[in-house]
């Protein structure tokens, strides 16, 4: 386990840890500072469940019943591979007196399966089928931790952030969809002070490992009638999967080719110049150098010219999540959305089409006003400091962490440093379109 147990000596008596941790985490909760001896992971899971308005005395809530997590399930890719988790861990968590756990991306339990007696005990915590398990729900605990984290987790008795949980131990991987490396949720093995054992982590980890190895085997190969995928949210330089083969981009051509996929009949030179640069001095000879050497990378076929445009339909991660918003599909839209598209780029369209993607999910997200939706939102990178997320947050979910946060950031508005960085921050609201 590469996460050592901060300032506790390694024969420390495991009673003796818990008596620690749990001085540590009463500490943490009336004070709001985290002393040691405790986990950096687990330090930072408490900041971030604090933040989500999470108290030490609540509780999981069902979200997900009957029908609707049956045909959810059925649904679910992690289904095809059920039949892996239940032959690797079902018999370890039976004889363990422990329990097998799958969850979904937004920490949703799936599965619980294993001893009678202990499914019995966590029934009385809402460790079910349907039940949201994720952080910013009920805190610090391995399968929501570890899809907040995207990385194996293991989580000791007074660790959790919820008191009614501190008696159990729980060790979590996330699972990713081979193709895209999506994290599809999480496979967990959850009991008492046996688990504790480094070795219970990398146990699962490697259940982990041969479910997405397993699922790589069981996907069938990308069709070519399916066309080129394009990645463009969250990150600065996005990949392209054509043909088998996955195309790494620099920014520039990223730029270039999320613009081509939005405008499927194509953009003259001018108009692909004016989106591109902000620079009126750029000239038309590197906008061409740029697009010679981009047909180089994409093979022959795919970028034409005159205007410039594709000759196939290049899906994106940033249509898919346009496409679900406008459907009503708030929730597939938030877990597809990533991170804003192409945050490190300043071409004036990208900056458009950026803001607009943002902005659109943003605001449905606070008209519908879920609670765990606008919690998920508020403590990403780009929301920590939107304070209308926080004032829609704090109207549904108005818990003192909630409150306080909210109140941190209007006072900031009103400083003068506030209302600069708040000025910067829209600024990019006030660009002209030029396409």
């Amino acid at each position: 386990m590469t996460d050592s147990w901060v300032a506790l000596e390694p024969g420390t008596d495991p009673a003796e840890r818990v008596r620690l941790l749990r001085q540590a985490h009463e500490t943490f909760t009336s004070m709001g500072t985290v002393p040691r001896p405790v986990r950096s992971v687990v330090a930072e899971s408490w900041r971030r469940s604090a933040r989500a308005g999470v108290g030490p005395d609540g509780a999981a809530k069902v979200e997900l019943t009957d029908g609707d997590l049956g045909a959810y399930r059925a649904e679910h890719p992690l289904s095809r591979v059920m039949p892996l988790f239940r032959e690797l861990m079902g018999t370890f968590a039976a004889d363990g007196e422990h329990l097998l756990a799958v969850c979904d991306a937004h920490g949703r339990l799936l599965w619980v399966e294993g001893h009678t007696a202990t499914r019995r005990r966590a029934d009385r915590m809402n460790f079910v089928p349907g039940a949201r398990w994720s952080e910013s729900a009920v805190g610090t605990n391995a399968p929501g931790t570890a899809v907040a984290v995207d990385r194996p987790v293991q989580v000791f008795a007074a660790e959790h952030f919820i008191r009614q949980v501190q008696p159990w131990t729980c060790a979590a991987a996330p699972v990713h969809d081979p193709r895209t490396g999506r994290v599809l949720g999480a496979v967990d093995i959850t009991g008492g002070d046996g688990l504790a054992h480094p070795h219970s982590l990398g146990f699962v980890q490697a259940v982990a490992r041969a479910a997405e190895a397993q699922l790589a085997l069981l996907a069938p190969p990308r069709a070519a009638e399916e066309g080129p995928l394009l990645s463009a949210l969250g990150r600065d330089e996005a990949e392209l999967i054509l043909d088998g083969r996955r195309i790494r981009l620099s920014r520039r051509h990223s730029e270039i080719l999320v613009l081509l996929s939005q405008h499927p009949e194509g953009l003259s030179g001018d108009e692909l110049l004016c989106a591109l640069y902000a620079d009126e001095s750029v000239t038309p000879v590197t906008l061409r150098a740029e697009l010679a050497r981009l047909r180089r990378l994409l093979g022959p076929g795919l970028l034409a010219s005159r205007p410039y445009r594709l000759t196939a339909a290049v899906e994106s991660d940033a249509t898919v999540v346009e496409r679900r918003l406008e459907t009503g599909a708030l929730t597939a839209a938030a877990e597809a959305y990533t991170g804003p598209l192409l945050p490190g780029s300043q071409a004036p369209a990208i900056v458009r089409l950026r803001e607009r993607l943002a902005g659109g999910l943003r605001t449905a997200l606070i008209a519908h006003g879920d609670p765990d939706l606008l919690a998920d939102w508020a403590h990403t990178p780009w929301g920590e400091d939107d304070l209308e997320t926080w004032r829609a947050l704090a109207a549904v979910r108005p818990t003192a962490p909630v409150r306080a946060r909210l109140a941190a950031l209007e006072a900031e508005l009103v400083a003068p440093a506030g209302r600069a960085r708040a000025r910067a921050r829209g600024a990019t609201y006030l660009q002209r379109p030029c396409v």
